[in-house]
């Protein structure tokens, strides 16, 4: 089991999303108020605390929410989840429906932090039960695929 450490939203896709203190996600459709919401199989994304970590190694000064994801994990290890696989965020069920993606063209992440991980690292969801989201609440795997 892991936890939230932040939940962010942007009103523009390819850009940093900005912490706030919770999110409401709405079955089928994503984070209200976010850009990547909608009926598609990317409604949601998420990136562990561990990943940002590897890149302030590296000496970049990131954040949670700088590569573009919605929810920040802490303790899930996304390389070891299939599609397919159930996770519960508080109260809202979500699908992982993608694992990593594929950039055809710098975003303005990149520029910004001069890498950007969640193509390699970063997971996508499909919401299937909705409801708040804050951080600090559980993150969990309940039906592997």
């Amino acid at each position: 089991m892991g936890k939230v450490v932040a939940v962010s939203v942007s009103e523009k896709k390819g850009e940093k999303k900005r912490n706030v203190d919770f999110v409401k996600i709405l079955e089928d459709y994503g984070i209200e108020g976010d850009a990547h919401a909608g009926g598609w199989h990317r409604q949601i994304s998420l990136l562990a605390i561990e990943s940002i970590n590897k890149m302030r190694e590296k000496g970049l000064r990131v954040n949670p929410g700088d590569f573009a994801e919605n929810i920040t994990t802490e303790g899930i290890d996304f390389s070891k989840i299939d599609i397919g696989t159930k996770i519960k965020v508080g109260e809202v069920i979500l699908e992982i429906s993608q694992k990593g993606k594929v950039c055809h063209e710098r975003c303005a992440v990149y520029y910004q932090t001069g890498d950007c991980i969640m193509p390699r690292e970063g997971v996508f969801a499909k919401v299937l039960k909705g409801g708040m989201v804050y951080p600090g609440d559980s993150i969990e795997v309940i039906e592997n695929a």
